[in-house]
């Protein structure tokens, strides 16, 4: 399973890269592969403000819809438009093209709050047992 060291990681599965206070949110490679063929998804709205694993939007597929929560807090940039026509970039490239949106980080100490690579996928062997 791949899950890049360059990022951060929830309990509920989505990833946060940071560049200096903007942070790119997606979902892991394990979550899309738990939903399979994703077919929708609900994202913030830009200029919405955000609190760290607030519900944020969902994402739904042909198995399940699951909410999405936010990492971080912060206030909405910009969400991945190509989405909504092709829902399904999140499955073949969940870190990478298949981003979520955009924030600017209100509280940077709120990522001390996360996993890195390591406990992520400590995380994910734990749930397996």
């Amino acid at each position: 399973m791949n899950i890049p060291n360059d990022r951060f990681y929830t309990e509920t599965h989505e990833w946060v890269m940071v560049s200096g206070d903007v942070a790119t949110v997606g979902i892991t490679d394990h979550a899309q592969r738990e939903l399979s063929d994703i077919v929708f998804i609900e994202l913030p709205k830009v200029g919405e403000r955000v609190s760290q694993k607030s519900v944020v939007g969902v994402i739904e597929s042909v198995k399940a819809a699951s909410d999405l929560y936010a990492p971080v807090s912060g206030e909405v940039l910009e969400i991945n438009s190509q989405l909504a026509d092709q829902p399904s970039l999140i499955n073949s490239n969940p870190y990478g093209k298949g981003w979520l949106y955009k924030l600017r980080i209100i509280n940077p100490q709120e990522l001390n709050d996360l996993k890195d690579a390591d406990a992520y996928r400590e995380l994910l062997k734990n749930k397996e047992l």
